[in-house]
């Protein structure tokens, strides 16, 4: 039979008369020239950016921390697009294709209240104390014990989930050019390598910021012109309700198949503490890849606001992230068989990828295109410059080369960005075995995250926790988490959808604070002169603050803009969740 033509990009031909597949069960874009040309342009400015920010660097507080000089405005964006990478280009839209509106608490329930709080209450810590990574926080909290437990899963989690943002960056490569996976898996490595070494973190900033811009502009055109092929807002409504699990696809609560939760009490309490508590507030309060660019801004005032600026648009990434992956899941027949038998050719990861073959004329393709490429590279430098910062500081000048000079660091910073590259060639592939992105990423994050920011809170706010204390904690809240991950998929537990990570996240959690209560029961504190800018009761206010902070105007106060912002998240939860 003949292939089935949409918008003029051919989709497949039809098998036995069922639904159309992909020839040879293959995926691949039909671009113009014009579409190579506007990737072609994108790529020049990226590593033109890393030629400038090179100018820049003298020194490594400038290649890691881009010298404690950039404004708010700037890390603001940086920090959000940090983020839009498989996480959340991918990943929730292949959720949105899955699960549908629930997929919402992600950003709502899952991100901006931590957001809040990390710019509210923590970033004066992180900026005040003059700390230059995470880790670094942690052993002067807790000395080198919990120090090293959490800079070496840092350092494997960032080379894991840099793997997946390369993964789905040489995916794109693969479809538009046919190349092989894995040859195209090491030309994204090289062209990320490239701007990372040349300029460290403001090289990888400031392409952070043009990336937020145009991620957006290649994702709005496609919810357009996806929700017009589909009868605007009233035809997704209609239609996703029109399903057999309609209700629950189109209504944020309970997400009892988000949840794997049968019971809506049950889903309710796994979303908003497994999700909205733990892993939300472990990711964003205590991973270095979000927290480095607020350390980059030039006092706290702006690093607190940093974290709250990027709070306004990610309430809105969403309807462009989200929703594209659901018309997918209506309009592309590969998804849609996909999602009504549970099998076929296509992955959940290629919903966007399908919509954008089906809907986007050539020119906007381009667009789109250069958007996906911008998310996926934002994401992995955003890992590998993390990466780079915590093996340099806390691993190798900590336990393997002290007291050498800054030079020395330097060189080492630039080839640990090359070893990490080289290393998430080869765990890009691990992350090609899930067929949704977000069960892989949302493991990760249970296994690393969660007991982290278990240890975190309660040091920051607990002068009695001990050294002990710090390290058992997050060495078995890892464990907990690994038990249940492996509990689930031997299936002596059954949970569905991403229900097994809030739980892991869940159980990590209580037990990182429950054995972090006994062991410091039974041992020793720090004297609480060594606790001043590390715990919140021995720390003045003063110190704090900038001194300045009285006078400024009221969009640059982080405490007024958080209340803002928060008032905003509460009415989306209401009025669409």
């Amino acid at each position: 039979m003949p292939p089935t033509a949409v918008a003029g990009h051919t989709i497949g031909s039809t098998v036995a008369g069922g639904p159309p597949t992909l020839a040879a069960g293959t995926l691949r874009l039909d671009a113009a020239p014009v579409d190579f040309v506007l990737v072609a342009i994108y790529f020049v400015f990226v590593l033109g950016i890393g030629l400038l920010a090179r100018q820049r660097v003298s020194s490594s507080i400038d290649f890691f921390l881009s010298g404690r000089s950039l404004p708010a405005w700037v890390t603001g964006l940086a920090f959000i697009s940090a983020n839009l990478g498989a996480v959340e280009i991918m990943g929730m839209s292949a959720n949105g294709a899955e699960y549908g509106m629930p997929t919402m608490h992600y950003f709502w329930i899952g991100a901006v209240p931590a957001m809040l709080f990390l710019g509210v209450v923590m970033m004066p810590f992180y900026y005040g104390s003059k700390v230059r990574s995470v880790p670094e926080f942690m052993r002067r909290r807790f000395g080198t014990g919990a120090h090293l437990v959490n800079a070496l899963s840092f350092a494997v989690a960032q080379v894991l989930i840099a793997g997946v943002n390369l993964y789905l960056l040489g995916s794109i490569l693969n479809v538009l050019l046919g190349w092989p996976l894995w040859v195209s898996v090491v030309v994204a490595a090289v062209i990320v390598l490239s701007y990372i070494t040349l300029g460290g973190l403001s090289a990888a900033i400031y392409n952070e910021v043009l990336q937020f811009f145009v991620i957006v502009a290649a994702l709005l055109p496609l919810t357009l012109v996806g929700l017009h092929r589909i009868g605007g807002w009233n035809g997704l409504r209609d239609k996703v309700t029109g399903q057999a699990d309609g209700s629950q696809q189109w209504h944020s609560w309970p997400g009892s198949e988000l949840s794997g939760f049968s019971n809506s009490v049950l889903s309710v309490i796994g979303i908003v503490f497994g999700l909205g508590f733990v892993l939300s507030f472990g990711y964003w309060t205590t991973n270095f890849v979000e927290v480095q660019r607020a350390l980059a801004t030039h006092s706290i005032s702006a690093a607190r606001r940093t974290p709250i600026i990027g709070a306004y648009p990610k309430m809105f990434i969403p309807f462009i992230v989200v929703i594209p992956g659901m018309i997918s899941a209506l309009i592309v027949p590969q998804i849609a068989d996909l999602k009504a038998t549970g099998h076929g050719d296509a992955t959940y990861n290629q919903a966007l990828l399908y919509l954008m073959k089906a809907v986007l004329p050539n020119g906007l393709l381009g667009i789109a295109l250069t958007g996906l490429l911008a998310a996926f590279m934002a994401g992995m430098a955003a890992n590998i410059s993390a990466f780079n910062t915590v093996f340099s500081y806390d691993l190798w000048q900590q336990y393997v080369r002290k007291d050498r000079s800054d030079g020395y660091y330097l060189t080492v910073g630039r080839l640990a960005t090359v070893g990490a590259t080289v290393i998430a060639i080869f765990t890009a592939f691990i992350a090609g075995h899930f067929s949704n992105m977000m069960d892989y990423l949302q493991t990760l994050f249970s296994f690393f995250n969660a007991p982290l920011f278990a240890t975190f809170i309660l040091g920051m706010f607990w002068k009695r926790m001990t050294p002990t204390a710090g390290w058992v904690g997050l060495v078995f809240g890892t464990l907990s988490a690994i038990v249940v991950f492996v509990l689930n998929k031997t299936e002596v537990i059954h949970l569905s959808g991403q229900g097994s990570s809030f739980v892991a996240a869940g159980v990590a959690f209580v037990v990182d604070i429950v054995l972090s209560v006994v062991v410091s029961a039974v041992t020793t504190p720090k004297p609480a002169a060594e606790l001043v800018g590390l715990v919140y009761s021995e720390t003045p206010k003063a110190q704090l603050n900038d001194p300045d902070a009285a006078t400024l105007p009221w969009y640059q106060r982080p405490v007024l803009l958080a209340g803002i912002a928060l008032v905003i998240v509460i009415a989306l939860n209401i009025f669409v969740g």
